[in-house]
């Protein structure tokens, strides 16, 4: 047995990483109910997320890694797919029944999915054969670093780093640390699991830090903006007061006019 296998450690760092990643999404989902808006959140995202669960599932169950970081990728699911479901009713104002059939008909599915696939995978697994349950860990990895492609070009197109709770991506990224280290402390480390968890950390950090760059920037810019209109509206006010102004001399010599006419008819 290495000398850093600690069964203690990885178990108290796996459930550490797992209660991050089950409370990571509720600040992003009560972000949006409170906002009642998703704008600047990739529902693209959360639902890659959330159909990346499954795979990671199978992964972390055939090989057998700690409860904690086998209930992770559940509770990953399901909190993606309800976030999904937001992005559906606010974003595209999809009606109530529709979201809730949407979000209980692919959790079902995945379940499906993972139980099915759990069970066709470990007898390979067990006979020595490893590629089908790497594949599953390979394939998770890669869903998770795309999805946040479309949230980068959310932030690209708003420039700034709106819709998306900041302490969702902290709390995401803290998780992804603590899993990385509970895989330190087992006693053989799990490569594949510690590239999906490392990539959560490193795309999270991205999102960080292009808030903190580009949020500032926009707020001094709508500063900037604020401030050119009131400045466009002080000096449009004078040139509209003499147009009036003016138009209403007119009127008058218009007025002056006719009533110099009706004295000339009436003494002719």
């Amino acid at each position: 047995m290495p000398l850093h296998t600690n069964a203690a450690a990885e178990n108290a760092l796996g459930t550490i990483g797992t209660i991050c990643w089950t409370v990571q999404l509720i600040p992003q989902i009560w972000k949006s109910w409170r906002t009642k808006s998703t704008k600047g959140l990739s529902h693209w995202l959360v639902l890659a997320w959330g159909l990346a669960g499954p795979f990671l599932g199978v992964y972390v169950i055939v090989q057998d890694l700690n409860i904690p970081l086998i209930v992770q990728p559940q509770a990953f699911c399901v909190l993606s797919l309800l976030s999904w479901a937001q992005c559906l009713y606010y974003g595209q104002k999809r009606s109530f029944v529709t979201c809730l059939s949407a979000f209980i008909g692919v959790i079902f599915l995945c379940a499906g999915f993972e139980a099915g696939m759990v069970y066709a995978v470990r007898p390979a697994y067990r006979a020595g054969n490893n590629a089908p349950v790497e594949f599953f860990g390979i394939f998770a990895s890669v869903i998770i670093a795309l999805a946040l492609l479309p949230q980068y070009y959310e932030i690209y197109r708003h420039r700034e780093v709106i819709g998306i709770s900041i302490l969702f991506m902290a709390i995401d990224c803290l998780g992804g640390v603590f899993s990385v280290l509970s895989l330190v402390f087992k006693e053989k480390f799990d490569v594949i699991a510690g590239v999906t968890y490392s990539l959560v950390i490193i795309l999270d950090g991205i999102v960080l830090a292009l808030a903190a760059i580009l949020n500032p920037r926009a707020k001094r810019r709508r500063a900037r903006e604020a401030t050119a209109d009131a400045s466009d509206v002080r000096d449009s006010s004078p040139s509209t007061t003499a147009t009036v102004h003016d138009g209403c001399v007119q009127e008058e010599k218009k007025v002056d006019g006719r009533e110099e006419r009706d004295v000339e008819a009436r003494t002719a």
